[in-house]
């Protein structure tokens, strides 16, 4: 493989860490970058994150946030918008609706055995025949293996404790305090827009590099 294949967590609207990111990273012209999706909403300026990934040509996978905005632009329909939405509404002009519209639900890298994704996968079930709606919002896992909200298991089972493969994942979307790696899978949402880090894993090294956020963001 020539060139590095870079993965980096929810960037939500955090455009100064991403620029920060992209400065350490120093990107090469044979260099592959994947962002996990939601890149928008509750930091201070999404259309700026999407400008910066127009300009690295980055494969952007498909979030939650995204999905609702993209419902939202098809529909009208002002019911399924939440409070972030809106200031992300008001900044999105033509070329970043495009971009929008051009992510993808996965990425998979057949070489490295392993896929990108936005929030995961059902344990027990091949990958390619999971809906939009588990890729994108999956956290947790109940004792049958059904998916359900983490605020509702006590046991707050991650569905990548059960995943056996056979693909490596690289996700995002789950926030937490540090980078979540398990054999098969590794979760790199670090909660840059709570005030973490902003977390990118760079293949085929497989290490990471972090940006601390310049502040708490979104409450």
């Amino acid at each position: 493989m020539k060139g590095r294949l870079i993965a980096i967590g929810d960037i939500h609207g955090c455009h100064l860490e991403f620029s920060e990111m992209l400065d350490k990273l120093k990107l090469k012209s044979a260099d592959r970058l994947v962002l996990l999706g939601d890149l928008v909403n509750r930091g201070p300026d999404s259309a700026k994150v999407i400008d910066l990934a127009i300009k690295t040509k980055a494969i952007a996978i498909l979030g939650n946030h995204e999905i609702r905005l993209l419902k939202y632009r098809k529909s009208l329909d002002k019911s399924i918008l939440r409070e972030c939405d809106y200031p992300t509404l008001k900044q999105l002009k033509p070329r970043h609706w495009a971009y929008l519209k051009s992510m993808r639900l996965t990425y998979e890298v057949r070489k490295l055995n392993l896929i990108f994704v936005h929030a995961g996968f059902l344990p027990g079930m091949p990958w390619r025949k999971q809906s939009p709606e588990i890729v994108t919002r999956i956290q947790s896992i109940n004792k049958n293996g059904e998916m359900i909200k983490r605020s509702k298991t006590k046991a707050n089972l991650s569905w990548a404790a059960k995943w056996r493969g056979p693909r490596f994942v690289v996700y995002g979307h789950t926030p937490r305090s540090k980078i979540y790696k398990l054999k098969w899978s590794v979760g790199i949402d670090t909660s840059c827009v709570l005030g973490g880090f902003l977390t990118a894993y760079v293949l085929p090294k497989r290490t990471f590099v972090q940006v601390k956020a310049k502040e708490r963001y979104y409450p």
